[in-house]
């Protein structure tokens, strides 16, 4: 069955890529972008002209992730032409890597509101088309920011741990409207954000090989896009790992937290706690 995919951040990185690795899986994909007329002009050319080629279904519509009424548009015309949405995936981020002292509150304050805000208005947003239809996901991107801090990334790494927190929480309240919330990581070391594509490109060859390579990572979205919203809610999978165990395995594996996290403990640990939660 296709479903229809929000995709927010989508102009780039990992929203891009996972955007044509859902396409190309065969469901219709709203690749969302603060501005499409503007400096992403050429992007939703490109968008359009690669799924017209391919004959998949891949669209941008425009949406900034800061503003509740930007969310709730965009749902609203993804609606009128789809009648549903079944995934939302949560990607949108700012992070200029700056110390501390170099944070303005301003900047403070744009980087919590794409990050973790923006998790808050898109889902808001899709929620009540979610309940009425039977459900839905809803997905966010984790990070080894997710667990752990660095230098100069003080906002990003609040944002990445509050999404899992995001998550952890509304799935509880989800559970009853067959919606999930989950989280993906890389699960493998990646091209780092603070390195351009030009800057990749013109990296020596040994340094790029280390770098995982992010449209195969993209079938870890696809995965979990597909499992019944029932099965895992709550939860933070890894594509590095996903994307190994069904190339080994194939996508109807037998379940274990090793096979799909870099973090086993932590989802065996989660298991426990919606195991045992009564509210």
């Amino acid at each position: 069955m296709k479903s229809v995919i929000l995709v927010t951040g989508a102009s780039t990185g990992i929203g891009h890529l996972t955007s044509r690795a859902l396409a190309q899986a065969g469901h219709i994909v709203y690749a969302s972008m603060r501005d499409t007329e503007g400096r992403n002009a050429s992007k939703v050319r490109e968008l359009r002209d690669w799924s017209f080629a391919n004959g998949l279904d891949l669209r941008a519509v425009e949406l900034d992730v800061l503003s509740q009424a930007s969310a709730d548009a965009a749902v609203a015309h993804i609606l009128a032409e789809r009648g549903r949405l079944d995934v939302v995936v949560h990607n949108a981020i700012y992070m200029p890597l700056v110390t501390f002292e170099a944070t303005a509150p301003s900047e403070w304050a744009r980087q919590i509101g794409v990050g973790l805000g923006g998790m808050f208005n898109c889902a808001r947003a899709a929620w009540p088309r979610m309940k009425a239809q039977g459900g839905g996901h809803i997905i966010g991107i984790a990070s080894g920011s997710s667990v752990r801090g660095y230098r100069e990334e003080i906002a990003y790494c609040a944002v990445k741990h509050g999404v899992e927190g995001f998550v952890k929480a509304l799935s509880l309240e989800a559970r009853e409207h067959n919606i999930a919330l989950n989280t993906i990581g890389p699960g493998a070391r990646i091209k780092p954000t603070r390195v351009t594509w030009a800057e990749h490109d013109r990296a020596p060859a040994e340094l790029r090989a280390s770098w995982t390579d992010p449209v195969r990572l993209g079938q870890a979205w696809v995965w979990l896009a597909a499992q019944p919203p029932g099965r895992y809610s709550g939860y933070r999978f890894d594509a590095w790992q996903l994307v190994e165990t069904i190339a080994r395995e194939g996508e109807d594996f037998e379940f274990a937290p090793e096979k799909v996290t870099a973090y086993p403990d932590d989802f065996r640990a989660r298991q426990d706690w919606y195991e045992h939660y009564t509210g």
